[in-house]
């Protein structure tokens, strides 16, 4: 399992959860495909590992190779400069060239979802579809799941298989929902 994560606090935190992940604090821009290229999980603009919490809780199983991203949102959020895809922070561009050049089957990611996160997802749906990849999404909020606020997200999928996560045995093992078996927990989380 990869990591990258340019802040050094969330790398830290990073290295602490799962000491024995490989955690690359070097901005996306410089990644190439030979940097993940060993790791059937990869985490980008990974934060303190929300996505592989997210994965363990879903029961997505440790075998099975995932891509997760949450690219910035400050180019598309009101509360940022609304650059758009003109903000020097717009990171589509290379995460959408590693993906290109790696192919992974599956690939989870969030954006905001205001009218410009609306229309970046839309550019970013139009460039998985050309790669092969089916894709779908959802505009949930996170009082939704509990949280004291309402906070719009945008959560995609992209299945180069489509819609079959490994090869589909979470469908034939009936575990959907149930708690991976091969996963092992660090300070609480896979």
């Amino acid at each position: 399992m990869i990591f990258n994560e340019l802040d050094a606090y969330a790398s830290r935190w990073l290295r602490n959860l799962w000491p024995d992940a490989t955690v690359d604090e070097r901005s996306i821009v410089d990644l190439t495909a030979s940097d993940l290229a060993d790791h059937r999980t990869v985490h980008l603009f990974a934060g303190i590992g929300g996505w592989e919490y997210a994965l363990y809780l879903a029961g997505w199983q440790a075998n099975w190779p995932v891509w997760t991203g949450s690219c910035p949102c400050q180019p598309f959020s009101a509360a940022g400069r609304a650059g758009g895809v003109l903000d020097s922070r717009h990171l589509w561009p290379a995460f959408h060239r590693l993906i290109a050049e790696c192919r992974p089957p599956v690939v989870f990611g969030e954006q905001v979802a205001s009218r410009a996160g609306r229309a970046w997802l839309s550019g970013v749906r139009t460039d998985l579809e050309d790669l092969g990849y089916a894709v779908g999404a959802a505009d949930l909020c996170a009082a939704g799941v509990g949280a004291p606020h309402i906070r719009q997200r945008l959560w995609w999928v992209a299945d180069a298989d489509g819609g079959k996560p490994g090869d589909r045995e979470l469908q034939r093992s009936g575990q959907h929902g149930q708690q991976p078996q091969d996963r092992e927990l660090v300070g609480g989380v896979a």
